[in-house]
């Protein structure tokens, strides 16, 4: 065989087996997407509604639980600091000592005033009492008597008036020795020893804090608010507990959980908020006032909520949610549902599905509406079949590299 021969039949070989390579696809292209073997199978899920809370994740802000500013109630020079800045201070406790040598003059002069006072009210009665029987023998003026027994009275309430002075005065001096009005840690002195103190100053002498337990405020907009209210109205919704959980600003979890304890009746006029307080427990001092957090806690629980795996949700570009269910004839069927929010692996589907839905969560990657499949339970595992006639192929390539 010439050369020129031998190239022809080459040609022809290789042109054939090109035609019955591409024959082989079009039956399976004309298909609309079926397989060799048939329709394709998909796994699905059966969903059935269940209690899922309403998460809400919230900006906070630490405030202490108590908080107190320790001031003056007289006025001196003030002697001595009794604390050390920082550290815990008891309620009750000596925390500066003014100098008490005017109130102690005070009290000294008031004491002596009362017993003045005291006299003259027993010399006062005494008279009285000897004037009575004058009066009833008509021996003095009823007038006189009138006039002593009404002294007696005034004299007893120089006493009682006497009495008061000293109470105010001991009180006075009590007041130079300033104490803690509650437990907590105290900041530092924002006066030294030596420095002028007054009833009316601006400044306090020092703040006390405490720190365990302690607040977060958490702002939620009204118009949330509103709309979880008007949920919680409809079937289905009913109140959570009110467990907070914190996020700190490094991140990381508080560990610890707290409760609401009330929630404002008004809305801040500057930012429409209202304002939610959670107590936490913190032993270790971790939470600081003014410091920033974000408050996960759960407001209310959805019992007619479905939890679909998120590989069976798609969005189209509007952001729109959609699933497959398994529809009649096992074709699959493409349905709008409401899903705003997830929970671990699940989205939460609240509108567009109904109890015994079978929702297609695998092979979803090529599904088109309406066409036609083989559905299994999502655990079933896919069989994956050679497909036929691939020996032939190669065997008719080694033909035409025989020929």
């Amino acid at each position: 065989m010439t050369s020129a021969r031998r190239s022809t039949v080459l040609l022809l070989a290789a042109a054939s087996l090109l035609a019955s390579c591409g024959g082989s696809k079009d039956p399976a292209q004309k298909g609309g997407g079926r397989g060799p073997t048939g329709p394709a199978q998909v796994g699905f899920v059966v969903v059935q509604p269940t209690s899922v809370p309403v998460t809400t994740e919230l900006a906070g802000r630490v405030t202490a639980y108590q908080m107190s500013e320790v001031r003056p109630q007289v006025a001196g020079i003030l002697q001595k600091r009794f604390f050390t800045e920082g550290s815990i201070v008891k309620a009750g406790q000596t925390l500066y000592q003014i100098d008490p040598s005017i109130y102690q003059a005070q009290a000294a002069q008031a004491q002596a005033n009362l017993q003045s006072a005291q006299a003259n009210a027993n010399a006062a009665r005494i008279r009285a009492q000897r004037y009575r029987p004058l009066a009833e023998m008509e021996a003095v003026s009823q007038q006189e008597y009138t006039d002593v027994a009404a002294q007696a009275q005034q004299a007893n309430a120089a006493v009682a008036q006497n009495n008061a002075a000293v109470q105010t005065a001991r009180i006075n001096l009590r007041f130079t020795k300033v104490p803690a009005p509650i437990t907590g840690r105290i900041g530092r002195s924002l006066v030294t020893e030596g420095a002028l103190v007054t009833t009316n100053q601006t400044d306090p002498l020092a703040v006390i804090q405490r720190l365990d337990p302690i607040f977060v405020d958490i702002q939620q907009s009204s118009a949330a608010m509103l709309s979880l209210r008007k949920a919680m109205a409809k079937e289905g919704v009913i109140p959570a507990s009110a467990t907070v959980r914190l996020v700190l600003e490094d991140g990381s979890d508080f560990g610890r959980t707290g409760t609401v304890q009330f929630s404002e009746v008004v809305v801040d006029q500057n930012t429409g908020t209202v304002t939610l307080r959670a107590r936490f427990d913190n032993p270790e001092g971790l939470l600081l006032p003014g410091m920033f957090v974000r408050a996960q806690f759960a407001q209310a629980i959805d019992t007619q909520a479905f939890l679909v795996p998120q590989a069976g949700v798609s969005r189209d570009p509007k952001g729109n949610a959609t699933v497959y269910v398994v529809g009649p004839g096992n074709r699959a069927v493409a349905r709008t549902v409401i899903a705003e929010r997830t929970q671990g692996a699940y989205w939460i589907v609240t509108q567009g599905l109904a109890p015994g839905d079978k929702v297609i969560v695998q092979g979803t990657a090529n599904l088109r509406p309406d066409a036609e499949i083989r559905p299994v339970p999502a655990t079933t595992p896919q069989k994956i079949a050679a497909p036929k006639g691939g020996g032939g192929a190669a065997g008719g390539s080694g033909q035409a590299k025989g020929n």
